[in-house]
């Protein structure tokens, strides 16, 4: 019997702009003072995705899960500081980090496949909600 090697359905561009709008929106808030909680979630999640992802489809892209590690840190800092004093801001330093993680998340995202990412997204949100229930 052969083997059939599975069906891989590229991302398309409307969920590239699904996923580029959620970045992109929320570094904007940023950088005019308008960042709150719900952009923190939308940016964090779309970075985590496309970060978990690659890791699962090895990336050909150099320097891909460095930049979005860099980034992750970036927002883990932002979080902290946004649980502890409820100020949910991007400083103009951590700004750069940022928009470089997001630059090479939208690279990224079209060499991963559609299920990998609903997969990954999902896996992701089951992974917070247990987190948030301990």
């Amino acid at each position: 019997m052969k083997k059939r090697t599975p069906l891989r359905v590229p991302v398309t561009h409307g969920l590239k702009d699904i996923y580029a709008m959620d970045m992109r929106l929320a570094y904007q808030a940023a950088s005019v003072g308008q960042f709150n909680v719900v952009a923190f979630g939308r940016l964090a999640a779309a970075i985590s995705v496309v970060r978990s992802a690659l890791e699962q489809d090895q990336t050909i892209i150099p320097h891909a899960i460095e930049t979005l590690d860099r980034t992750i840190e970036v927002l883990l800092a932002v979080r902290r500081r946004g649980d502890e004093a409820d100020v949910w801001e991007i400083s103009g330093s951590e700004l750069p980090v940022v928009l470089s993680g997001i630059d090479m998340a939208e690279q990224c995202i079209g060499t991963l496949d559609v299920a990998l990412l609903a997969q990954t997204a999902d896996r992701l949100l089951l992974d917070v909600c247990g987190e948030q229930g301990t």
